[in-house]
Parts: structure tokens; sequence; C-alpha cells
């Protein structure tokens, strides 16, 4: 009886996860002799514990990456190129406390989406609120909202993360909406949350995505020059990673890939 009031207690304070360990914790008390605070600030522990993973769970799942990417599992000596020292900087998260943005340019196969979603993880850890998206995609969601009348809802959307990641930008010319658009985005973005913008086309090769120069000049004004620029340069890692024989020894699936 006492047992069974117990957990409706827990579960009425929403407490519940506690019952989890409270058989184990309270055999480990009796075992070492623990006292009462003790024994209720183990439990108050695993209590938080519980809730800090289920939260992180939470904006892994709204993050929307691609795959679960670390900094750790990345492969710094297979590009030496790579500009270590700066992406263990950013990934103090300094840049998301300043509301700074980040461009990662190179070429395919260096690791850029990894490197981004691996901070994009990091910040998820923190707190953060993130989202990862193709460009192309990002911009064809607030076109159905310009048709349906939603726009400024799937806007407001992007606006309220921490950190937006843009992958695949510069694929293609943008047409006149989707460049007001992006436009509308990033200057609402501006110095009020972080955004990653993943490319293989260089920076100064952008201008010539916009018809309009002048919205051009706006946009890129608001990203490009106020924004740390990383170029991941050298061999792509993705020949190695090919199905079949000759993938060297040590060298498979905790390396940077596509990106």
């Amino acid at each position: 009886m006492l047992t069974h009031q117990l957990e409706r207690n827990l579960k009425v304070l929403r407490l519940g996860g506690m019952l989890d360990t409270l058989e184990l914790r309270l055999k480990e008390a009796q075992r070492d002799e623990v006292g009462y605070l003790g024994f209720l600030e183990t439990l108050l522990e695993d209590e938080i514990n519980r809730r800090s993973q289920k939260a992180l769970t939470r904006r892994l799942a709204q993050a929307q990456f691609e795959e679960v990417k670390t900094l750790a599992e990345f492969d710094f000596s297979f590009n030496p190129k790579l500009p270590e020292r700066v992406i263990r900087d950013l990934a103090t998260l300094g840049f998301l406390e300043r509301a700074e943005s980040i461009i990662l340019c190179g070429p395919v196969g260096v690791g850029k989406s990894h490197i981004a979603q691996a901070l994009g993880h990091l910040a998820c850890q923190k707190g953060y609120r993130v989202r990862h998206i193709k460009t192309g995609r990002l911009l064809s969601d607030l076109g159905g909202g310009r048709a349906d009348g939603t726009w400024e809802q799937r806007l407001r959307g992007y606006l309220r993360q921490d950190l937006l990641i843009l992958d695949d930008f510069g694929l293609r010319s943008l047409p006149p909406q989707q460049s007001e658009d992006l436009y509308e985005l990033l200057s609402e973005r501006h110095r009020r949350g972080s955004t990653i913008v993943i490319s293989n086309r260089p920076t100064e090769n952008w201008y010539e995505l916009f018809a309009n120069p002048v919205l051009a000049e706006s946009i890129l004004d608001r990203l490009v020059n106020s924004a740390h620029h990383v170029l991941m340069d050298g061999k792509s890692y993705r020949p190695v990673t090919r199905p079949g024989p000759g993938l060297p020894r040590g060298e498979g699936r905790g390396s940077p890939q596509a990106g």
C-alpha cells in the first residue's frame, strides 16, 4: 500500500521517472548506509538527468539532422588542409552566444555537412534550438506558405531557431520570389540568431545567383560580411567510402562524409 501511495504521489508531482531507479537507489542506500538527504539527492539527480536526456532527444528530433554527426568522430588527420583550430574554436559555441553566423565553403566531400551538423549537435546539447534543412527545401516551404496564406507562420518557425543550418546553398540561381523570401529570412535573423551556410560555391560567386543586384547586395551584406568564413579545402573523402574493396584500414564509418 505504501509503495502504491508513493507511486501515485510521484506521478501527481510529475516525478514518475524516479520510479525507474527507485528500487536500485533504495538498495544502494541501504547497502552503503546513505542518509535520507543523500538518498533524496541521488533520486533528484536521476530525475534531472532523465529530463535532460529527454529534452536533448526532443531537440535532436526537431533539428532534423540527416545523420547524427559529432566532432569527436571527424577525422581531421585524413585532410591536413582543414582548419582544425578554427573549427574547434567554433565548437565552443561562442558564436551562438553572440548571434554570429558561419559560412562553410569548399568542394564536395570534404566534410562541410559533417562539421555543420556536429556544431548543431553540440548546440542541442547546450539547450539551443536548432534546425537543419536544405536551402531549396526551405525556400519551397516558404513559397508554399505564400500559396496557402501561412507564410508568416512558416517564417516565424525558422526565425525562432537559435541556430539555422542551410545546407546546399547556391546550387542554382534563385527566382525573384525566392530571393525576396531569403532576404526576409536573413534580414530578420541578422544579429538575432546564428545561421550556418554550407556551400560548394565560393562566396564571390554568390552574387550571380540573384537576378536583382540590389537585393543580392542587401542579402549578402548581412551574411557574407558579418560571418565567420571557414574554407574547407583538400581531397574528398567520398572515394574511400564507396562500397567494395580498397577501403583504407581504420577509415570507415566514423570519418567525414558528404558535404
